[in-house]
């Protein structure tokens, strides 16, 4: 008899591993995708993954459900680990019942939620489903909403991962959403609030899959990506690779490793990656590459808002964000979708107590009448509140210019930027020379013998009384102006001097940033 239950458990397990069985799996092949089960084998570190709710059924009888209750209900969930630390995770597989979600389907989910957010763990969701199950009413959209509230309860405490494999739409999209990163295929991944169909029927517009909630469309354009890949593979090792920067959860640091890299390790290549025109564009991952430890940068949304850079790195070992402005798109300028990219990034590194090392080139925010009628108000006050509000170590270098708001905005002194320093070509000021002279001296220029040459000297004679760094540095909103070679040694000593820094904050349920 024994014997017997063993055998019957066996096949039981066979079965709810086959998920919709050969011919549906051989359909999720057709279509260049993994099964549930193969996706989390390629995730997880090999012989670790450890399933629960193998066995759970749906209970909803109308519409033909009776006949269709499979084991596992369409979602794989447990626990494993990733680089040898705990995460937990949940796969819908589309090949049982397109992977919709019902009430068992999404109690699985909160449940797995649940231990990751008890136990302090990373939670990964793959998604690849048809959406919510019509046959079951009002109870599909009821395991939305409590997968919804589990996610923001966890927001902040422990980090949260969505990786889309396949089809998101609807009320799904919600969920990855409210998460900290979403991943996604390319050409296989999509996500959407309404599909081409009812576009269609309500707008009269004609747009594909990929038009309209693609992988290209949500990285580059809405910024709800923010990171893909053209394989389900690569986006695996895309999210191995940001878990290995993470701390498991908010009351646990990130890890440290052994880089091999001199924190003090000269830097003297930094002199001829920054022009001196402070018109003339560089990319500024080279200067990044060249600080970090051994030059490794994963940079975030790389695709949208190209203006700001942000990424992850490490300096001596300990992991950093890296919030930059990019002069290689729009001279570094800041606008809308920068402003949200990097307050959101800035957010996160506080929550996980994660240092910002800031590097600053930008002449302002993004004038025009677009810009102003959009909100580059409340969305600039975005970035001015998060660094603000951030607790967590902060340090800054000024690499050519620091004008007007943005000056202030990006982690200065005045925002409790801990260490600020700037390079000696750094230009300080309300304005650039050229426009701060053409408004102040407007009147002298156009009655000079020499316009141009009446130009230059007033400019310089600027440089030198107000856009130079010592100006800043004589009333401490500088802490030091450094010299290329110095700057990885100095900015490290400064990381390590501030590792252990804390911060009262006021007795509060939560600020009100102008969202």
């Amino acid at each position: 008899m024994e014997s017997m239950d063993t055998n019957s458990l066996g096949k039981m397990r066979q079965t709810t591993r086959l998920g919709g069985g050969e011919l549906r799996i051989a359909r999720q092949h057709q279509k260049g995708k993994q099964t549930a089960r193969e996706r989390i084998e390629a995730l997880l570190d090999p012989g670790t993954f450890s399933e629960i709710d193998m066995f759970i059924q749906h209970r909803a009888t109308k519409w033909g459900m009776a006949d269709k209750r499979p084991l596992g209900d369409g979602v794989v969930t447990g626990t494993g680990k990733v680089n040898g630390r705990t995460v937990y995770l949940f796969a819908q597989d589309f090949t049982v019942l397109g992977g919709s979600v019902g009430e068992a389907h999404g109690r699985k989910i909160a449940k797995v939620m649940d231990l990751a957010y008890q136990n302090g763990a990373p939670l990964l969701g793959i998604n690849d489903s048809g959406g919510a199950r019509i046959q079951e009413g009002v109870d599909a959209l009821a395991a939305y909403g409590k997968i919804f509230h589990h996610n923001v309860r966890a927001s902040g405490i422990i980090p949260q991962l969505s990786i889309i494999l396949g089809p998101c739409a609807g009320g799904a999209v919600y969920s990855p959403a409210i998460t900290d990163f979403v991943f996604m295929a390319e050409e296989t991944a999509h996500m959407f609030i309404t599909g081409p169909r009812v576009v269609k029927t309500v707008t009269q517009e004609d747009v594909s899959l990929e038009d309209l909630g693609g992988a290209a469309v949500h990285a580059a354009r809405s910024g709800v990506a923010h990171f893909t890949s053209p394989t389900e593979e690569g986006v695996l090792e895309q999210v191995r690779w940001l878990l290995s920067y993470l701390p498991p959860n908010n009351l646990t640091p990130p890890p440290v490793v052994d880089a091999g890299d001199e924190p003090s390790r000269p830097t003297p290549g930094l002199a001829g990656l920054v022009p001196n025109d402070p018109k003339q564009p560089y990319d500024v991952r080279e200067i990044i590459e060249t600080i970090v430890d051994n030059g490794e940068f994963l940079e975030v949304q790389a695709d949208y808002a190209q203006n700001l850079t942000v990424g992850f790195a490490r300096m001596d070992g300990h992991t950093v964000g890296v919030v930059s402005n990019q002069p290689q798109y729009f001279a570094g300028v800041l606008d809308i979708n920068a402003s949200t990219k990097g307050a959101r990034f800035i957010r996160f590194c506080d929550a996980f107590h994660i240092p910002l090392l800031t590097l600053v080139d930008t002449p302002g925010f993004l004038p025009g009448t677009d810009q102003e009628h959009e909100g580059i108000i409340r969305h600039g006050a975005k970035l001015l509140y998060a660094y603000s509000e951030a607790t967590v170590p902060k340090v800054s270098l000024i690499l050519r210019k620091a004008y007007g708001g943005a000056y202030i905005v990006m982690s200065s002194k005045h925002l409790g930027g801990d260490m600020n320093f700037a390079w000696l070509q750094a230009e300080i000021a309300v304005m650039g020379p050229d426009g701060a002279v053409n408004t102040i001296f407007r009147k002298e220029l156009a009655e000079a013998a020499d316009p141009e040459a009446k130009k230059t000297e007033l400019v310089q004679n600027y440089r030198e009384e107000f856009a130079n760094p010592f100006v800043a540095a004589s009333r401490g909103y500088l802490d030091d102006v450094i010299a290329h070679a110095e700057t990885r040694e100095r900015l490290n000593i400064s990381l390590a001097l501030l590792r252990n820094k804390r911060e009262e904050t006021p007795t509060r349920k939560h600020g009100n940033i102008p969202l």
